[in-house]
């Protein structure tokens, strides 16, 4: 089991199924509107 976490807010977007388990770092579409 696979965690995907955003890098700015620390917020869980996804998990997946993985033959490891490991967290990966994205940005959640939140963080990755530009800020107006």
């Amino acid at each position: 089991m696979g965690t995907i976490v955003c890098q700015e807010c620390q917020k869980v977007i996804e998990h997946f199924d993985n033959e490891k388990v490991a967290t990966l770092y994205s940005k959640c579409p939140t963080c990755n509107q530009p800020n107006k």
